[in-house]
């Protein structure tokens, strides 16, 4: 399975917060022989039965809360999930987990172990596959949340005059607790505990909340009297105070017979009122140190992950300015390869990690498309041979590329996903190649079966040209002309241009690995994916237009396959969807304005009250979203109950958890009522609003104020207003881009190309000395200069200061920032590793300065 946590992403200014961003990129495997090849698990512990195969899944948690859950592998030892994961992370989190469940049937799915990654070793692992031991899972171990607790030392004379120590212990509330078996009655119980004492006292059950408000204060006696002639009452025997702490658990109140589940418990020793009394903190639960005995490593396998996480700290839009007009001046330099993004490309390792912030960034300003004709003209003259143009992986491909994935997603869709979805269900023999046939199989049959399958994705394909999104026109239009006029003998050029982006590498790769365009949930079954192969082959055959295409195949039933689609009338085909797609200007906005599916799925909606008599309950429903409008019916396919025009949505806010005492709910508010959903976890929960907000950002009358509560008993909860048409009494929140196709933030992809820049500060420096080197001007270069393309050293020269200076000034904001953090202790609890070992980190990068 692959995970992709993109990105967590945390803003720094509490006045320009913004959302947080995770990515993980987790190819995903259980296994215990690390002999065997990648995408394989082996040895899972066998089932206590006569059959000893199990059927496993693996779900993702932040913490102990599911945001992801895999296919179930039935009947295996070594299941392979092969899925990829992304999703943006609402909220902090402190270790990232993967649990390997075996299904039952009859009861209960059981846990066979897990993997927990603490937030600040993530790092370590990005990028990188690793083999993690799974680790066995008991309750006591399971814990997450933290606690707001005071603690007070007084003195108290006695009738007789004898001076006591009485201590006050106040818990005032808790955040984050786990939900256990969907739900969370929190209690909590304060023990004062030495080698000869133990006496505990237990809050009020709070009921249906994480987020539990105890505010209540025990006294114990600490049972060390002195005389009041001391001179200090705080001055006790150095044993008493060592000896003696506080423990606060906190339980989950259970009407199961198993008895309540804990929670998580903190021990705090009583000397650390020596330095202070009150003593004020929040604290993050840990675990319970019951000495049980751990299993031996390698019992339960392992699990084989492939991380992909990174971390931006983003300003709100001002700190970017200079750096960011910087970027969006590019495609205006002369030459390009003198602009911030072209050097952007050359001194990243990868192009890829460029080209990815760069076009969202340019995508989000308008500016992507001059930017890619640009650097794409530049290439151009730079080959000297047609058959090579843009078959390696430079800035111009990757762009192309990234731009492709993020502006023909749904075009993709809307063209390849039903045919794909067919051939997965109907399971139908494919295979051409004789070595491989079973012995049931006939060759002619599978061929035939082949062949249908291609003809149809071919004929789709190619009668889409009307629906290809305008940027990818505006490119492949410039690609056309500057391929045409580079080599103007060649007159199939024009066409190998463009097919060599939207065939080799849009079409082709989706049609091989449908789930890493969403096209699938999950990876394909060996037969389905046998037959996709043969279908991608095909199809990027067709779409090359190349002159001796039998001879592209190095296998021969290949080549024989082919002879089906021998003829002009294919080519044909694919020059006229050249043409279309290539060509400026040639559409009708009108005819591609057809209902565009953004989401679905199923959550849990309240009812809306529009009969003035009967119970407005929670039931389960199928929401799905369009660029037209948001309806919810009762299961998926069924017609809907109730359909809310786009343009009717005032407003997509949170709503507060005390209101129904659920967790992840949001409201969409219309003009008379507001519709009340939970989402499956966090991460759904965020998906939707921000798709849900997109949408609808642009509507006239949108709100500026609404109500975080809900109406209910005659009011507002959140204000207390009585009328359900009161005015709202809280800003809502806004700001993000009217665009429903990408879900883009510029000052965030600017902060990655920031950090890009950052991190390559020696290749800018380097680059400078080739551009002041009179090597580059009249002598031969020296080698260490030669990976660099500098077409005018002294126009490069003047961006690489501006780039070198905007890039120094964030590094010092981003610096002065981590001190100010570092003193909120509410945000960062005592037990908080993660920020203190940021910290640690970051003070030991140099910063660049002019």
């Amino acid at each position: 399975m692959t995970i992709s946590h993109k990105a967590f992403r945390k803003d720094f200014c509490p006045t320009f917060e913004k959302h947080r961003d995770l990515q993980l990129n987790i190819p995903f495997v259980a296994k215990k022989n690390s002999s065997r090849k990648s995408g394989e698990a082996k040895n899972l512990p066998t089932y206590p039965g006569p059959n000893k195969m199990r059927d496993c899944y693996c779900t993702v948690n932040l913490d102990q809360e599911e945001v992801f859950r895999t296919k179930i592998v039935e009947k295996s030892l070594c299941p392979f999930y092969g899925e990829d994961f992304y999703c943006e992370i609402p909220r902090s989190f402190r270790h990232l987990s993967f649990y390997v469940f075996d299904r039952d049937v009859f009861r209960r799915d059981s846990i066979i172990g897990k993997v927990a990654i603490r937030k600040e070793d993530l790092p370590k692992y990005h990028n990188r596959d690793t083999w993690f031991q799974l680790q066995h899972v008991d309750a006591d171990s399971e814990v997450q949340g933290k606690v707001h607790l005071e603690l007070r030392l007084s003195e108290v004379i006695t009738d007789s005059g004898i001076v006591c120590h009485k201590l006050a212990t106040r818990i005032l509330e808790c955040q984050g607790l786990p939900i256990v078996n969907g739900q969370c009655d929190p209690y909590a119980t304060v023990t004062l505990a030495g080698p000869y004492r133990s006496e505990a006292k237990k809050t009020k059950v709070k009921k249906k909340t994480n987020n539990p408000q105890f505010d209540e204060v025990f006294y114990f006696e600490v049972t060390r009297p002195c005389s009041y002639s001391r001179k200090s009452h705080f001055d006790f025997e150095e044993e008493d105070v060592d000896k003696l702490e506080i423990r606060v658990d906190l339980w989950n109140a259970s009407n199961l017979k198993f008895g309540d589940e804990f929670l998580g418990e903190l021990r705090i020793p009583l000397k650390v009122l020596r330095q202070c009394s009150p003593y004020e903190a929040w604290y993050f639960l840990q675990p319970r140190d019951n000495g049980s005995k751990s299993l031996k490593p390698g019992d339960l396998g392992s699990l084989r992950l492939n991380v992909v996480y990174t971390e931006d700290h983003v300003f709100s839009s001002d700190y970017y300015g200079p750096l960011r007009d910087l970027l969006l001046r590019s495609a205006d330099v002369e030459p390009v390869s003198a602009s911030a993004a072209h050097i952007l490309g050359e001194v990243c390792r990868e192009k890829q990690e460029a080209a990815v912030p760069l076009v969202r960034l340019l995508l989000h300003y308008g500016r992507v498309v001059p930017f890619i004709c640009a650097i794409a003209s530049a290439e151009v003259r730079r080959t000297q041979d047609p058959n090579t143009i843009f078959r390696g992986n430079s800035l111009t491909s990757k762009c192309i590329d990234e731009t492709m994935k993020l502006a023909g997603m749904q075009y993709l869709h809307d063209t390849l996903k039903p045919t794909i979805e067919e051939i997965c269900q109907s399971h139908k023999s494919c295979e051409i190649d004789p070595v491989r046939l079973k012995e049931h199989e006939s060759l002619e049959s599978n061929m035939e079966n082949l062949r249908q399958y291609v003809d149809r994705i071919f004929n789709v394909i190619t009668k889409s040209g009307v629906s290809c999104p305008t940027v990818m026109c505006d490119i492949f239009f410039s690609l056309r002309e500057a391929a045409a006029k580079r080599f103007q003998d060649d007159l199939d050029v024009r066409y190998t241009a463009v097919s060599s982006f939207i065939f080799l590498r849009f079409f082709a790769p989706a049609i091989l690995s449908p789930n890493l365009f969403q096209l699938t949930p999950h990876h394909t079954d060996p037969q389905t994916s046998r037959t996709l192969t043969l279908v991608s082959k095909t199809i990027q055959t067709l779409g090359s237009l190349s002159k001796s295409k039998s001879a592209s195949f190095k296998e021969s039933y290949m080549a024989a396959f082919y002879e089906f689609f021998n003829e002009q009338k294919y080519a044909d085909a694919v020059k006229n969807f050249l043409d279309l797609i290539s060509s400026s200007g040639r559409r009708d906005p009108k005819s591609v304005q057809q209902p565009i599916l953004l989401k679905e799925g199923f959550m849990i909606k309240r009812a809306q009250g529009r009969k003035r008599f009967g119970m407005k309950n929670f039931k389960k429903r199928w929401f799905r979203l369009t660029n037209h409008e948001f309806t919810y019916q009762k299961n998926k396919g069924d017609p809907p109950l109730c359909s809310i025009p786009i343009e009717n949505i005032l407003a997509v806010e949170t709503l507060e958890e005390e209101s129904f005492k659920m967790k992840n709910m949001f409201q969409v508010i219309q003009p008379e009522r507001a519709l009340y959903i939970q989402a499956n976890n966090c991460v759904e929960a965020k998906a939707w609003i921000d798709i849900l907000t997109k949408v609808s950002q642009c509507n006239q009358k949108r709100l500026t104020v609404y109500h975080p509560s809900a109406y209910l008993n005659g009011h507002w909860l959140c204000c207390r207003a009585s009328s359900d048409t009161a005015t709202g009494c809280t800003p809502c929140t806004g700001g993000l881009p009217a665009n429903i196709q990408l879900d883009i933030d510029g000052d965030r992809e600017t902060e990655r190309i920031s950090s890009l820049f950052s991190l390559y500060m020696s290749r800018l420096e380097k680059m400078q000395e080739a551009c002041g080197s009179r090597s580059v001007y009249d002598g031969p270069e020296q080698e260490e200069y030669s990976t660099f393309i500098i077409d005018d050293p002294q126009e490069t020269y003047k961006t690489l200061r501006q780039v070198i200076a905007g890039v120094g000034a964030l590094e010092q904001e981003h610096a002065q920032y981590k001190r100010d953090k570092f003193k909120k202790t509410k945000e960062h609890p005592i037990g908080d590793k993660s920020f203190q070992s940021y910290i640690r980190q970051q003070s030991e990068i140099p910063t660049h300065t002019m």
